[in-house]
């Protein structure tokens, strides 16, 4: 791609409110910067794109400026990749993170999306004095095998929780989410383009969150339980660390405001109760468990009938099971309360 023009001296002043703002040798081997950058489609964004190759890439962000800013930075197929950060007036901070750039950059049978790495630069108020992207070929990669609660929505309002997780982590690991809408411990283990990319790709110590259920509607359980069984044991041949993750609830109340059916909670038409297999299986395999069945049913009765409407698309599509920007952000911060308490990821890398 022709490299963008330097930033036009009022776009600066907005995003910056300072002195022209700096490239970290840009274009070179250390790293590329602010003038592959022009403004979004949106007033008051920035839209950045850096000519790269798939991998891991490191993006050490300067926020700031000579007044108040409030910076928020998301990146390919709709990804929150830095939480929305206020800066005052005059105050610079440094941020870092490391993202995945993959090709397809969305879900894995999805569309193929743009080569390279697109970030974009929201917020309040953005601020932004510096923008550096070098290579990480060493950092680590968590994972995500799922549906489409979990994948990377490509269009709004749909939102998976992966597409949320990334703010939650700082450099050094990057979010591979290969979770691809209708799919099944069946089909993902069946279709190439699935799970048997994600084991190619798997390095030694590379966790892999899988949450497979809402698509398992005619699969018995003996199947159910040696199609986990299956993924774990070929995480764990490569080196990785296999995640057993339970699904999110669907909304649906009782009369007395609980969740406690077979629709909410994940039983398919045979009668398996996908949650409990999971919990056994992970008691059977030794493996670590987020229940994140019980942590989003908590929330959702928390809400109750009327509040819990906004973290599904309930009023948007009469949707129950998928969930809005909200749902997905409180479902993301629940996945990464999880991989704190059980240390799956180090202290240093957690937001």
């Amino acid at each position: 791609m022709k490299r963008t023009p330097v930033l036009a001296a009022s776009l600066l002043a907005l995003l910056a409110a300072t002195a022209p703002a700096r490239a970290d040798a840009p274009g070179g081997p250390h790293g590329q910067g602010l003038d592959h950058c022009a403004a979004g489609s949106e007033p008051g964004t920035l839209a950045c794109h850096f000519d790269l190759a798939p991998g891991t890439y490191d993006v050490t962000v300067t926020l700031g400026g000579d007044t108040a800013g409030a910076t928020a930075i998301g990146g390919e197929t709709r990804r929150a990749l830095l939480a929305e950060t206020p800066t005052g007036a005059g105050e610079r901070l440094r941020r870092s993170f490391t993202v995945d750039v993959r090709d397809p950059e969305g879900e894995p049978t999805g569309p193929a999306g743009s080569p390279g790495l697109d970030l974009l630069l929201t917020g309040a108020a953005p601020r932004v004095a510096a923008l550096r992207v070098t290579p990480a070929p060493t950092a680590t990669r968590l994972f995500l095998v799922g549906d489409s609660t979990v994948c990377d929505q490509p269009a709004d309002p749909y939102t998976g929780w992966g597409q949320r997780l990334p703010v939650h982590l700082g450099r050094g690991v990057a979010v591979a989410n290969h979770a691809d809408s209708g799919e099944s411990t069946v089909s993902f283990l069946a279709n190439p383009a699935l799970f048997d990319r994600v084991e190619a790709e798997i390095r030694p110590g590379d966790p892999v969150l899988i949450q497979l259920a809402h698509n398992d509607k005619q699969t018995d359980a003996a199947t159910y339980r040696a199609n986990l069984t299956t993924l774990v044991e070929r995480v764990r041949a490569r080196g990785g660390e296999p995640v057993l993750v339970t699904p999110i609830v669907r909304r649906w109340f009782n009369a007395d405001g609980t969740l406690d059916n077979g629709t909410a909670l994940l039983v398919n038409g045979l009668g398996v109760d996908h949650p409990a297999e999971i919990r056994a299986l992970a008691t059977t395999l030794s493996t670590p468990l987020i229940d994140l069945t019980a942590l989003t049913k908590a929330r959702v009765e928390e809400l109750g009938p009327e509040g819990s409407k906004a973290l599904y698309l309930t009023t948007e599509k009469r949707d129950n099971t998928h969930t809005s920007v909200r749902g997905a952000t409180e479902y993301a911060a629940l996945v990464a309360a999880g991989l704190r308490a059980r240390g799956i990821l180090p202290e240093r890398v957690l937001r």
